[in-house]
């Protein structure tokens, strides 16, 4: 088991002194210590495990619910019982209407310890033991994000979406919404992911320059480094979106609205024509969005993830406009290849709400954070564990077939 200086293994016991994202030999040993658990007829698989993350299933029932909400000072299952209106069954299938909310318990469950509480393993000789308090965060899947499915993880006595305090012990629950299609879901599907932290580290600017110049993390559209002075740092990197092309290359995509459901166990099913318009390259490199409709672009720059760290877009800053520019905003070690690969681009789920808004080609679009992990993953995105979009350019999702 790889893991760093500062963390020590003897007799059985794997001392986590390191701030960070767990990587995926820690994630396994937390399901083998029932740190995270599942029904027995639902057994936690090894290929939900991705290098720092964690695939979360959605259980056998959808609540209809009224409205989204947030159980501060009550449990889920409470609001439940004066918001739902009514069941659905999803064991051997079921469709969720477009911008209708949605409330889907989770397979698997979380028991999180608190500072320096032993793990005792189960069905392994190595138990876990950490100095700080596991906390844990969820993001939607990229193929979730690129259908335009509006997701959050909710838990009990939370003021705050997506985020699992120190010492969660309980159920995990998914807010589900359609945004541009109607969608067929069942038991055991996975829309959303879950990272689990040993306290709380985020590299500083001039951690991400340093970290650039020794093994870089960002490169121009030919794939190369870019200089250490064109980066844009400021409480983390900073990327640009890309509408430039030649003439009749597509730049992006529309969804279209009133369209036929999508099922998503069909990957590579549907015709692109049917679901999206595309959007040309213009000889001014600017389009105007059209309010609360939904885009997908790609970034100028490409980008790669070193295999000691892990990724996350941050919500774009709403004093710049009130543009959403992601849904799914996590990236796993290995992400974008090595060095010589020339990174990839990350994919871009757009909506501008309540007014047009003008994009340009190269407009400052959103940022990265950065964490560093525990240890080295024992497995890297793309090149151990199977992907969809390793070394991406422009891309939808994966239940679209190419033209």
């Amino acid at each position: 088991m790889n893991k760093t200086a500062n963390d020590t293994e003897h007799a059985g016991k794997l001392l986590i002194r390191t701030r960070g994202i767990l990587p995926i030999q820690h994630l396994k040993l937390l399901r083998d210590s029932r740190v995270l658990r599942s029904p027995e007829e639902f057994p936690i698989q090894d290929d939900q495990f991705q290098p720092n993350s964690v695939d979360l299933r959605l259980g056998t029932t959808a609540y209809r619910v009224r409205c989204s909400f947030l159980p501060e000072n009550e449990t889920v299952e409470s609001k439940l019982q004066r918001l739902s209106q009514h069941t659905i069954d999803i064991r051997e299938g079921a469709v969720l209407e477009q911008n209708c909310t949605y409330l889907i318990p989770l397979l698997e469950e979380l028991y999180l310890p608190m500072t320096g509480r032993m793990i005792p393993a189960q069905t392994t000789t190595l138990a876990l033991q950490t100095e700080e308090p596991l906390s844990a965060k969820a993001n939607p899947k990229s193929s979730t994000g690129r259908l335009d499915i509006f997701t959050r993880l909710i838990t009990d006595f939370s003021h705050r979406f997506e985020e699992i305090a120190p010492g969660y012990q309980g159920r995990l629950y998914l807010e589900v919404v359609p945004k541009s299609f109607p969608i067929r879901i069942r038991t055991g599907q996975r829309l959303n992911q879950l990272r689990i932290r040993h306290g709380h580290a985020m590299l500083s600017d001039q951690d991400i320059l340093h970290t650039h110049l020794n093994d870089p993390i960002l490169f121009d559209e030919q794939g190369k480094p870019l200089p250490l002075d064109q980066l844009n740092v400021k409480d983390g990197l900073f990327m640009r979106v890309s509408l430039h092309g030649e003439d009749g290359e597509i730049v992006g995509y529309k969804a279209k609205k009133h369209r036929d459901l999508i099922d998503l166990e069909k990957t590579g099913q549907y015709r692109v024509q049917a679901f999206w318009d595309p959007i040309y390259a213009q000889k001014d490199d600017y389009m105007i969005l059209e309010p609360e409709a939904f885009y997908i672009f790609a970034s100028r720059e490409r980008c790669r993830i070193p295999r000691h760290l892990a990724a996350e877009m941050v919500p774009y800053d709403t004093g710049s406009g009130e543009l959403r520019t992601h849904y799914a905003g996590f990236f796993d070690s290995g992400f974008g290849g090595e060095i010589a690969d020339g990174g990839a681009r990350a994919v871009l789920e757009v909506r501008s709400h309540d007014v047009p808004f003008l994009v340009e080609d190269g407009q400052t679009f959103f940022r990265m954070v950065f964490e560093p992990n525990t240890a080295t993953p024992d497995y890297v995105y793309g090149q151990d564990l199977k992907s969809n979009y390793q070394g991406q350019s422009l891309k939808l999702g994966k239940h679209f077939r190419d033209p």
